[in-house]
């Protein structure tokens, strides 16, 4: 049960009512009334704006509004103290008896607590990683993925119809790059000394399995075919194997994606999407032709003085106008994303959601200026940018990759810490700070280690239910049994502390997925555990609060409902940010 959007709801019920009386206008816009928790945990359980945001359209002061919703509110049967505080805000406190519904409800849940159908049904393509299949993907491309899956997770649980999609940059220069890359490990699987890797190659030496691959398959027939015939099928291969490389990269950190789009089959010329999207664009007025003003300071190499096809990008909120086409008349990579976001937009989805690293910070503007000018403003682009990851051991810099070459590898980090401290760690922070990662610290067993701290909190409840079997075998101990304990018994203080953060997670969910800051959920379940932690350590010292008494089975029965509850929610966050909720460590 979510306590902020149940007395939402019924705060609105009384706005209504007060204009069908004639006491306020009738009709006020209610979209930026809610409840919230308090600023301070001792003017109650729950705060509403609904006096300071509607006082201006009812044509009344804040104070005195807030006294008329007050006075509704405190004939609620589950509201025991409203308070008007400062110059407008109404502060309630719920009554004893909401307390003990709300963890029944979160038992009776089980798996689908905190879901809901905010969403209802509207599709959302949620792209991450895409990153070019030229190597295996490094630590930054780590964040980005632990990021977008969780915020997918996010998404599905409140009720969107969610798309998990990887674009495959199997286009352009990079690509030959790799192709010329691999044709020179084919050459020194076939035995040649090919001495060091020339500047401009990727040197890692992943590409060895493709060259041996290359020669496996094709043996010396490579060498006697022409360049662009063996360029062509160099290529393919190497992609194919990168690819296939990445996607063992993610199943390692349990990310899933149900598209994999290829950037060739956007000019493919039996239906070439990028001219079609072009064209949509000048069919709009939003194509001319022209030159684009110098750049300010020293001038790029690829800045051409000459008129070319140009997106009036700053008709849509852009700082200039961008080229659509190169000199050699082949498609700009801007053009070639505009078409691939506009294929979205007609494949159902009008709500994108792209995670890129901080380095596409100049991505931003141009690329939600073309979505929402192809799409006649019916499509939106939502950038999310992830910061630069920097790599400690003990509080020292790690150094680069010797198998990548050129930087330290997600296989890497999650070979030497494992999953969950990654994917947690990675979501530990807000997407657009910058994190640090220790690969020591991630593996400590204490309380400065947020992912053990979390892990250790699910599998010391769990303990507690283990326990409590051999205590007392008779004792039903189902979550569909607990549920109907008396939970009234639970009178501590640290008890009722528990179930208000057990009653928030259905809100915290919610804020965090329209927020999309997944970051939220790990943060409550890091306050969660600690607050659980701090409530089992006051049961070693006061014999009356420990969990288990047979002696007193009802309140055994009622505490043992409450783990259950603890359970559910930290087993339920946990699996939304893709980490294992462990029952033993």
């Amino acid at each position: 049960m979510n306590p902020y959007a149940e007395f939402t709801s019924r705060v609105h019920s009384i706005i209504a009512t007060l204009g069908s009386d004639g006491v306020i206008p009738a009709d006020l816009l209610l979209d930026r009334v809610f409840f919230e928790p308090p600023r301070e945990t001792s003017h109650g359980d729950l705060a509403t704006n609904a006096a300071m945001v509607l006082a201006k359209s009812a044509k009344m002061k804040p104070r005195d509004l807030a006294e008329l919703i007050g006075e509704q509110l405190q004939k609620d049967v589950d509201i025991s103290e409203v308070e008007i505080a400062g110059p407008g805000f109404i502060n309630i406190r719920l009554a004893g008896s909401w307390w003990p519904e709300t963890l029944k409800v979160i038992l009776q849940s089980g798996n689908d607590v905190g879901k809901s159908d905010i969403g209802k049904g509207i599709p959302v393509n949620v792209e991450y990683v895409s990153a070019n299949p030229t190597g295996p993907l490094h630590v930054g491309h780590c964040r980005g993925a632990v990021f977008g899956d969780a915020l997918a997770n996010l998404l599905d649980h409140i009720g969107y119809a969610v798309t998990r999609e990887y674009y495959i940059n199997d286009a352009g220069a990079q690509i030959d790059t790799l192709a010329s890359s691999a044709y020179l490990r084919y050459r020194e699987a076939r035995g040649e000394d090919i001495g060091a890797i020339p500047e401009g190659l990727y040197p890692g030496d992943y590409l060895v399995p493709v060259g041996e691959a290359l020669n496996e398959t094709f043996g010396a027939s490579l060498t006697e075919m022409d360049e662009a015939e063996r360029h062509s099928i160099v290529r393919d291969v190497a992609v194919e194997m990168m690819m296939a490389m990445i996607r063992e990269d993610l199943k390692s950190l349990e990310i899933r994606q149900e598209v994999f789009f290829s950037e060739k089959t956007l000019a493919d010329p039996k239906n070439d999407m990028i001219a079609a999207a072009i064209d949509t664009l000048r069919e709009q007025g939003a194509v001319y032709v022209g030159k684009l003003p110098p750049p300010k300071g020293k001038l790029p190499e690829d800045w051409e003085d000459r008129d070319q096809t140009l997106f009036r990008s700053t008709d849509y909120g852009d700082d200039v106008d961008r080229a659509l086409l190169k000199s050699d008349g082949s498609y700009t990579y801007f053009a070639s994303d505009i078409a691939y976001h506009f294929d979205k937009f007609k494949r159902g989805f009008a709500n994108q959601i792209l995670v890129v690293g901080a380095d596409h910070g100049g991505y931003v503007k141009r690329m939600t200026a073309a979505v929402s000018a192809i799409t006649g403003g019916k499509g939106e682009l939502d950038i999310k940018l992830c910061q630069l990851v920097r790599l400690f051991r003990d509080g020292e810099p790690v150094r680069m990759s010797k198998r990548a070459g050129e930087f330290v590898t997600l296989r890497d980090v999650v070979v030497e810490v494992g999953k969950d401290p990654v994917r947690f760690m990675m979501l530990y922070r807000k997407n657009e700070a910058p994190l640090d990662f220790d690969f020591v610290k991630v593996k400590e067993q204490s309380k400065d280690n947020p992912v053990f701290y979390v892990q250790y909190a699910h599998a010391r409840a769990n303990s507690v239910l283990r326990n409590a079997g051999e205590a007392m075998p008779d004792l039903n101990l189902d979550p569909a049994s607990l549920a109907n304990a008396d939970f009234s018994l639970l009178a501590d203080e640290g008890e009722i502390e528990i179930i208000k953060l057990l009653g928030q997670y259905s809100r915290t969910i919610e804020s965090a997925a329209l927020a999309q800051e997944p970051h939220r959920l790990a943060f409550y379940l890091y306050e969660l555990s600690s607050v659980f932690h701090s409530h089992w350590n006051r049961g070693k010292e006061s014999p009356q609060l420990r969990f288990i008494n047979p002696n007193k089975r009802a309140l055994s029965e009622a505490r043992l409902g409450l783990i259950q509850g603890v359970i559910n929610i930290l087993a339920n966050g946990l699996g939304i940010l893709g980490v294992d909720a462990v029952k033993e460590m």
